[in-house]
């Protein structure tokens, strides 16, 4: 090969590399990470939101006090159609005792007494969760109720909801680990079906909710803070999450 060819050569790639890092460079099973374990690249802070926010041991991690006047999420800069998202989680603490767990039926629906009166099991609770395609109601859930991580809450709470989604978007089992330990997640996302997995095992077969958008960002979401009295007034994220990758399907 000349000089001049050879020199031609590397200089188109080298012009090639800063797009194909920018870009993301699938692994062979043709995901692309969507957090580099050192900063926000590929991610939207929450205006204002002070730091709270951040990066600890290359985990994304959140202390459920975001200063930001409005939307306190942290969204993804990218939108997406039809995936497969994994990621790893934990929930840090549950300082917050929630008095009104309920006692959720595979139905979806809500136990109650004798008397027609749903039950409400004060527990401890933290409570996060991953946005689809750029909405909070199409949710999947992270917390600690009994029913577990995985359902999606706005959808299942949802009046309008048939009974046959309002099931089908309850979880099948339980997979939570305690916590403070690292749960993983692969959502897959395809027309308007969503399905999850926790840690191995299948909580959401394949729920086909027919108001689901066509396309949006995803989001870790914000919830609780505390009072005037330094108390926490609900289930706080105090989460984290790291070994995040997306494989966008055709």
């Amino acid at each position: 090969m000349s000089k001049t060819r050879f020199s031609l050569v590397a200089g188109l790639a080298l012009a090639a590399f800063p797009v194909a890092w920018a870009q993301g460079t699938a692994d062979a099973d043709g995901f692309v990470s969507l957090f580099n374990g050192k900063d926000f690249t590929g991610w939207k802070l929450p205006e204002g939101d002070g730091g709270h926010w951040k990066i600890v041991d290359g985990a994304i991690d959140y202390d459920a006090l975001s200063e930001a006047k409005t939307d306190k999420n942290l969204w993804s800069d990218g939108e997406y159609t039809d995936f497969v998202l994994k990621l790893d989680w934990r929930l840090k603490e549950a300082p917050f005792i929630n008095k009104n767990v309920p006692y959720i039926l595979p139905d979806g629906t809500h136990a109650k007494d004798i008397d027609g009166k749903e039950y409400k099991l004060p527990l401890p609770d933290a409570d996060s969760g991953v946005y689809l395609r750029g909405e909070g109601k199409y949710q999947v859930n992270i917390w600690c109720w009994p029913i577990g991580s995985g359902e999606m809450y706005g959808v299942r709470t949802d009046k309008a909801t048939s009974p046959e989604v309002r099931a089908a978007v309850t979880p099948k089992h339980q997979a939570d680990k305690p916590v403070g330990e690292w749960n993983h997640f692969e959502i897959t996302v395809k027309g308007k079906t969503v399905r999850t997995v926790l840690n191995g095992v299948v909580v959401i077969e394949g729920a086909t909710i027919p108001e689901l958008p066509d396309k949006g960002r995803i989001a870790f979401q914000h919830h609780g803070g505390k009072n005037k009295a330094g108390e926490w007034s609900g289930p706080p994220s105090l989460v984290q999450f790291k070994n995040i990758s997306i494989k966008e399907l055709k």
